[in-house]
């Protein structure tokens, strides 16, 4: 039986070996002690100590062999998280392994067509499919514009790493060609879109936004871009994100707010968020794991849906951490992200933490009377930068006929160590090759010095800290079955509401709702219940139908 002794006795020798001593060199008491304090550990007395001597210095050929282990990013633990507490939470029908597109709602008349191709750069989703179905405009002119505009503006917003032109213009020629013959794939045909870096894509290079991997070609797709293939999206770009999935700084420069282009456009979804805002495309994907789609949104003024863990596929794509890690898109509205999500949810066994549960997208449609939703009471009462923007967006909820709940949200265990854990794992050959000197940010508040002070978290404290998250996923499922709302609303940063749904695995969409004293956008986000895209997509949709503020864009651009 496996003791906390001997628990201790293989973080003391991941101790030694991070301080540099050599695994050669037997392990005295001193060391053990040293080690003990480092992980607040004051169970072991000198004569435990020496008994344990002997296991300790075995454990470090052990911890020497298992760091030097051949293991591929791409590989999950075996260990899987699934924010699932009771079968209520899946969807009517879980069985279904692809969402079904929405009926096309496409306009029975053509609208009037651009007068010159300037006009296409804000446009939706929804109204370029209109555009392409009715034939004013094909595929091709469409790529070629999009490609155009992405090579003129990433000089200034440093947003795009890799240029697709090759396969998209290929592309965009079959999904003409198809649509000359009748057939038609949906609301997607045709329309160009941005990955963010972390994603293959077979034959281009897929660089995480770090140095380390600036020449690594994958060879093959991500099963997200696998399914905007089929779906008929035309992939133009690889666009930046900060290296491995943090923050806005990759190693060609730092991805800029279209907003203020001396400003950073946040991250790690820099890219996506950043070429949507400057209308180089019309839609992005990006990732989030603790806020890479909510806070590079929230910066640029574009729409980002974070949907449910495990609902689209994560394989293709860098692994950071298994159990957070969730892939969704950057769009111009609402009712575009749904029509995305609706491209990308399709089940895929080979990503080991999907779930089964089929994503049956409807457009929004009206409000009815007395619908309930949410409001993070105390946080939205607080005195916070976003805070005149959020009050208003209550009075427009109310306005629309939504009643109105105040909920409160649990206070949030200090557990955030357990993505530092999942990152350092993912990474432990860049951190043991010293290979991680190559990252762009050498900091404190900065990957390298995350990957190798994540080393001394004990197992042990790793599994209680799960065992608490578990309690965070049944308290806030307590708390919106009591209140009885399928959303709620809260500010985008200044909650714990972020934190605590990236941990449970709750979807949230982020649109924008005003513009602060410097110009550049705020945002309100609405999360819903497990599975619950299209409730929130509709209470953003509504709230985006009243107001302007996702019509606001950058000057220049």
């Amino acid at each position: 039986m496996t003791t906390p002794k001997l628990l201790l006795g293989l973080f003391t020798a991941l101790l030694l070996f991070a301080s540099g001593m050599a695994l050669n060199e037997a392990l005295t008491p001193a060391d053990v002690e040293t080690a003990a304090k480092v992980l607040g550990l004051d169970f072991w007395d000198a004569e435990e100590i020496e008994l344990g001597l002997t296991d300790l210095q075995d454990q470090q050929e052990t911890l020497l062999k298992l760091g030097q282990a051949n293991i591929d990013n791409g590989l999950a633990p075996a260990i899987v998280f699934n924010p699932v507490l009771r079968p209520e939470q899946l969807p009517a029908d879980p069985t279904i392994s692809a969402p079904a597109a929405p009926p096309l709602q496409l306009p029975a008349a053509p609208p009037a067509s651009p007068e010159t191709m300037e006009d296409l750069q804000w446009k939706t989703v929804e109204e370029l499919a209109g555009m392409i179905f009715n034939r004013q405009l094909t595929s091709r002119e469409l790529t070629e514009y999009f490609l155009k505009r992405l090579k003129q503006h990433d000089p200034t917003l440093h947003c795009v790493i890799t240029l697709t032109e090759e396969r998209a213009l290929a592309q965009a020629d079959k999904m003409d060609a198809e649509l000359a013959e009748g057939k038609y794939r949906g609301y997607l045909h045709g329309i160009p879109y941005g990955a963010k870096d972390l994603l293959a894509a077979k034959g281009y290079p897929t660089t995480w936004g770090a140095q380390p991997y600036r020449d690594q070609v994958l060879d093959l797709d991500a099963s997200v871009i696998e399914q905007l293939d089929e779906a008929g999206a035309v992939l133009v770009a690889k666009l930046s994100m900060g290296a491995l999935a943090w923050g806005d700084v990759w190693y060609g420069e730092k991805t800029r707010n279209p907003w203020d282009t001396t400003q950073g456009s946040s991250g790690s979804s820099a890219g996506s968020a950043s070429a949507v805002a400057a209308g180089l495309v019309p839609f992005a994907i990006g990732t989030e794991t603790l806020g890479s789609i909510v806070s590079p949104s929230t910066v640029c003024g574009t729409t980002g849906l974070r949907p449910t863990f495990g609902r689209v596929s994560r394989y293709g794509a860098m692994a950071l951490s298994w159990t957070m890690d969730k892939i969704g898109p950057i769009t111009r509205s609402a009712a575009d992200a749904g029509l995305v999500l609706a491209a990308i949810g399709h089940y895929d066994p080979r990503d080991g933490h999907a779930i089964k549960a089929g994503f049956q997208y409807e457009l929004p449609g009206l409000v009815r009377k007395g619908q309930r939703i949410g409001y993070y009471k105390s946080r939205m009462e607080r005195d916070y930068p976003f805070h005149d923007q959020d009050s208003l967006v209550l009075e427009t909820l109310r306005g629309l006929g939504y009643e109105l709940v105040p909920i409160e949200l649990p206070e949030e265990p200090d557990i955030r160590f357990v993505l530092s854990v999942e990152a350092a794992a993912a990474f432990e050959a860049l951190t043991r090759s010293n290979r991680d000197d190559e990252l762009t940010r050498q900091i404190r508040n900065a990957w390298p010095n995350v990957f190798r002070t994540a080393h001394f978290v004990p197992a042990v404290a790793y599994v209680q800290a799960n065992r608490l998250r578990r309690q965070l996923m049944e308290d806030v499922d307590r708390i919106l079955e009591e209140a009885d709302v399928e959303v709620y609303v809260s500010p985008s940063w200044h909650s714990n509401s972020l934190f605590i749904t990236n941990l449970t695995g709750h979807p949230a969409i982020s649109v924008p709702n005003g513009l602060n004293a410097e110009g550049t956008p705020t945002s309100i986000t609405f999360t819903g219940r497990l599975f619950g895209e299209q409730a929130i997509i509709d209470a953003a949709a509504a709230y985006q139908r009243v107001t302007a503020w996702d019509n606001a864009h950058p000057k220049g651009f």
